[in-house]
This record gives structure tokens, C-alpha cells and sequence, in this order.
């Protein structure tokens, strides 16, 4: 039986759910270790205030790729408030069929935060890569120097190479259960060293069953992982915290 106290959901959008303030009391409740991200910066507040007092649950402070044609106007915002925070996410690129006309502007939108986070330093980064693999790659390489932050790739489905690529760089790789039921992904995944990994839900935009995942799902992710790897469970739990306990003391 794996133990939920101790687990990590790195990613989950807890202000999204319909009472946001239940969401990270149940995560806090169950001793999961939850990065709770925003998708504006004007959101950013709201979800501080609310975790301010917690011990498992953080706010990370972002600007999503897929909001910034209409949220760009904010990012004098996100400046305002990062040093509010050591965490920010969620940011990055998304070159998909329905973003991809604000690509330029999430890319300059990008090297921004990137660039600020490296004047600041000791930033932990939740980086969303649809399709965008390699440009968020180089993006990283040319705006944050090494030691001056730490990158964490979001539900990352590049290929062997890139993530090959990524790994050289130093980067983590935060993993769902929905990325582990698919079979290019799965395999991707494989290639990943296990003190690389990390476990997130990505709720409310994954689902077990019919409901919104919650950051206490992790233990479905943390279970696929160890039969993927051909490794107990438990064991998967404890890397996965070492490896988070390791994320945070580099810096």
C-alpha cells in the first residue's frame, strides 16, 4: 500500500476547481506536496492568500501560452508579484493548430520570464512545450543560464531526442497518469532516469473516471511508473521525494 503523505502533484491547477479553497484543503489534508499553478497573473493573489499558511501546498505565479494574445497586457503584472515567489508556472510555449497565431508573442512573452527568472534566481519553473518541444529547449539555453534556476517540463511529449536533450540540460520531467496510457509517450518516458521524474495531475484538465483528478491521484501515476520500471511502488514514492527534496536544495 502506498502511503499518500509524502507524494507530489507538481502540477495542478487547484483554482480551477469549483470551490478552490476545498481543493487545497484536501491536498493539504492529504500531505500531497501540490504545486498549485496560474494561468494569469491576475489570478495570482487569490491563490497565495490561500497558501500562504498551508505546509504541502505552493502557488506558482504564470502566465499560460495558450492565454497570452489576450493576457499580454499583464505581464507587467507577473513582474510585479515575482518576487513574491520562489515557484512560476505555468509558462512556455504551445505551437498547437489553435495557438499558434500568438506564437511569436508567447515566445517573446517566454524569453521574458525566462530572463527575469535568471536576474532573480532560485526560481523552481513549471514549462508547458505543446508541440514546441524544441523551441522551448532553446528558448531555456538562451535565457537561463545553468544555476540560475531550475526548469520542470510539464506533461513534456517531445521526442527520445529532445527529451535526451533536456535531460542533458539539467531538466525535470513531471509525469501524469493520462501521459502513462499512451503508448509513444509511455515508451518516451522510459528513456527518462528515474531521478528525473516527478508526478503531477495537471487537474482539473485530467480525469479518473467521470471527476477532475486531484492531487491525491498521484498514487495511480506513482503505481504505473513503478510497473514501468519494474520497481515497488514505495520505492517510486521515496525517488520521486528525493527527487523533489533535491529540485529544491540545488539552487
Amino acid at each position: 500500500m502506498i502511503a499518500l503523505n509524502g507524494l507530489v502533484d507538481l502540477h495542478c491547477h487547484l483554482d480551477l476547481y469549483p470551490d478552490h479553497e476545498a481543493a487545497i484543503l484536501e491536498a493539504e489534508a492529504a500531505g500531497v506536496f501540490t504545486l498549485t499553478v496560474t494561468t494569469t497573473p491576475k489570478a495570482w493573489q487569490r491563490n497565495l492568500e490561500l497558501t500562504k499558511a498551508t505546509r504541502y501546498v505552493r502557488a506558482a505565479l504564470g502566465l499560460h501560452p495558450q492565454l497570452v494574445a489576450e493576457r499580454f497586457h499583464e505581464l507587467p503584472i507577473w513582474d510585479a508579484h515575482l518576487p513574491e515567489t520562489r515557484y512560476i508556472g505555468e509558462v512556455g510555449l504551445d505551437a498547437g493548430p489553435r495557438y499558434y497565431r500568438s506564437f511569436d508573442l508567447q515566445k517573446e512573452v517566454f524569453a521574458h520570464v525566462l530572463c527575469e527568472c535568471a536576474k532573480a534566481g532560485n526560481k523552481v519553473i513549471t514549462v508547458h512545450s505543446v508541440r514546441a518541444a524544441k523551441a522551448v529547449l532553446d528558448h531555456i539555453e538562451a535565457h537561463l543560464p545553468a544555476g540560475r534556476g531550475r526548469i520542470v517540463l510539464h506533461w513534456f511529449t517531445g521526442t527520445k531526442s529532445e527529451s535526451r536533450r533536456a535531460i542533458d540540460m539539467g531538466c525535470y520531467f513531471s509525469i501524469n497518469s493520462t501521459m502513462l496510457d499512451n503508448e509513444r509517450h509511455r515508451e518516451m518516458v522510459s528513456t527518462i532516469p528515474l531521478d528525473r521524474i516527478l508526478t503531477e495531475t495537471d487537474g482539473p484538465f485530467t480525469k479518473i473516471g467521470e471527476r477532475p483528478s486531484r492531487p491525491s491521484d498521484v498514487i495511480i501515476t506513482v503505481a504505473a511508473l513503478g510497473q514501468l520500471h519494474n520497481v515497488p511502488p514505495n520505492e517510486i514514492a521515496v525517488t520521486i521525494r528525493n527527487n523533489l527534496r533535491r529540485l529544491l536544495g540545488e539552487l
